[in-house]
């Protein structure tokens, strides 16, 4: 069992910082089979679950991840806390590629993913106004810090379906909106998280400019791949000194309540395979 998950994105395959990862086979899930065999690292109170989101060798598209079952296999092995570790374009010139935005905030622009564990005759409706852990995200900042990384304390993930990149107009469009960064994974994954009681926290590594400056190359995957990269050891060194010195830490803003007043639907009209199939994600009510 594990209290911290890292899914891992583009770019970032592993925790090998930890020492030898084992596989640790997740369970199968009433909503399908996660994205790949999981690994874990570490011992005791100090493992950590590695998901890779994209699968082996980076075969599943953003829009074809199974994120519930990711989510609901995360929740199975004990997790507390998710880092969510994603590429992503910069919409704003205060996040140039290589550097890292701790995403507060989200805009929704996916379109085809399922985005809720609560239907079939049972109605949640959680509170998003406060999507990203404040607490894990002040702990990341404190690592970030202490060795030296350039990032955003705070910032705007806009989620778009993909897998392409953004045209022109819709990238000045979602600057217009207040965006800092874009990427494809981040929801409804954030949102799973939420119904699930796990603190969540996105580390955004900017890979480029999106397509918004008029006189710059539109993102090419080429130019995108020499920084992931560079991003990943970044990713290493930032996780290394949150593994070193603030890994443990207890929740502030309330993710793991997330339920207290959300399930609406009266619990007798809910029948028993529906109860059995919600104790994956909220053990906490359901169990």
């Amino acid at each position: 069992m594990a209290r911290l998950a890292v899914i891992g994105g583009s770019g970032l395959a592993g925790l090998a910082q930890l020492g030898e990862a084992i596989p640790f086979v997740p369970q199968t899930t009433p909503w399908g089979d996660p994205s790949a065999i999981f690994s874990m690292a570490g011992q005791g109170d100090d493992a950590v679950l590695f998901v890779a989101r994209h699968g082996p060798g980076h075969s599943v598209p953003p829009h074809q991840v199974n994120y519930r079952a990711n989510i609901a296999a995360i929740k199975s092995a004990g997790v507390e806390e998710i880092i969510s570790i994603s590429a992503v374009g910069g919409l704003v010139e205060e996040a140039a590629p290589g550097t890292i935005v701790f995403v507060d905030q989200f805009i929704d622009r996916t379109v085809s993913r399922q985005a809720t564990y609560f239907e079939d005759g049972v109605v949640a409706h959680v509170s998003m106004a406060d999507p990203a852990c404040r607490s894990l995200r002040e702990r990341l900042v404190a690592s970030a810090t202490d060795v030296g990384l350039d990032y955003l304390s705070k910032g705007t993930y806009l989620a778009m379906e993909g897998p392409q990149f953004s045209s022109r107009a819709e990238s000045m469009m979602y600057r217009s909106w207040g965006a800092t960064v874009i990427g494809m994974t981040n929801m409804p994954e954030a949102r799973l998280a939420r119904e699930a009681e796990i603190c969540y926290q996105t580390v955004a590594l900017v890979t480029d400019y999106d397509a918004w400056r008029p006189h710059e190359d539109a993102v090419s995957v080429e130019a995108v791949l020499q920084v992931l990269k560079e991003n990943a050891q970044k990713a290493r060194q930032l996780l290394n000194a949150f593994f070193l010195s603030h890994h443990h830490g207890q929740c502030q803003a309330g993710c793991r309540q997330a339920l207290d007043y959300a399930v609406i639907t009266d619990p007798q009209q809910i029948d028993d395979a529906t109860k059995m199939r919600l104790s994956q994600i909220a053990p906490r009510k359901f169990s």
